[in-house]
């Protein structure tokens, strides 16, 4: 799979993402790391714990990393939990986690079939 192909499967913008790092190699360098990036694993242990504080400052990074790589829709899902957890609205909160790791799994299995 091309890193434009990824970009369409994944739902993210690789024109904008092209536009700002004007450079292919570039773009399928840093993406190639975002498997590497722990913020889900962390996210999902904080969340367990309770440890809201860390839940929060993982998805916080996660969103961010995830706009920064022009990756739309994760960016979108984890930026709604971002702010549920800023306001400190813990309940009823599954399906979005859940919308959440399905979009990173999307993302992690794109990355997997680049070419």
């Amino acid at each position: 799979m091309t890193l434009q192909e990824c970009y369409v499967k994944i739902g993210g913008d690789y024109n904008d993402i092209l536009h700002r790092f004007m450079n292919e190699n570039m773009i399928h360098k840093f993406v190639l790391k975002f498997p590497q990036d722990n913020n889900m694993a962390l996210f999902e242990e904080s969340w367990a714990k309770k440890d809201y504080k860390t839940a929060f400052r993982a998805m916080h990074t996660l969103k961010g990393v995830a706009v920064n790589l022009g990756f739309t829709a994760l960016y979108n899902v984890s930026s709604a939990l971002t702010e549920k957890l800023r306001s400190q609205e813990y309940d009823n909160l599954d399906g979005l986690i859940a919308d959440v790791k399905k979009q990173y799994d999307i993302v992690i299995e794109a990355i997997a079939a680049l070419d």
